[in-house]
């Protein structure tokens, strides 16, 4: 199992992922950031998983998104996909998940090892 993130863009678009080597953490990246502000026009969520858990967001997670948002000067959608399901987060506090997953859920769930 292993982390994994995506950048989705408008429609579903998968505009950049990355991989990590453990199923506990995904180490902080200069290409990521540079494909967030490549990306930033088009850029609405930052997705990645936890295969192995928790079903939430980390601090790290947290801290992370916060010096995303403000470096674009907006808010982005932020998912973590668990063995248990989703967790989103808009507009800095955690809102319910869709009804039915996005079409890239199974993917990051396939190239994650869940």
């Amino acid at each position: 199992m292993r982390e994994v993130c995506l950048l989705i863009g408008r429609g579903g678009a998968v505009l950049w992922s990355d991989t990590s080597d453990s199923a506990m953490a995904l180490a902080d990246s200069r290409a990521r950031w540079e494909a967030i502000w490549r990306h930033r026009e088009e850029l609405e969520a930052v997705v990645h998983s936890h295969p192995a858990g928790p079903h939430a967001f980390s601090h790290e997670d947290e801290t992370t998104m916060d010096a995303v948002d403000a470096a674009l000067g907006k808010g982005l959608r932020y998912v973590v996909v668990s063995p248990k399901g989703l967790v989103v987060r808009e507009g800095g506090k955690e809102v319910t998940a869709p009804a039915e997953a996005p079409w890239w859920v199974p993917l990051l769930r396939l190239a994650s090892g869940m």
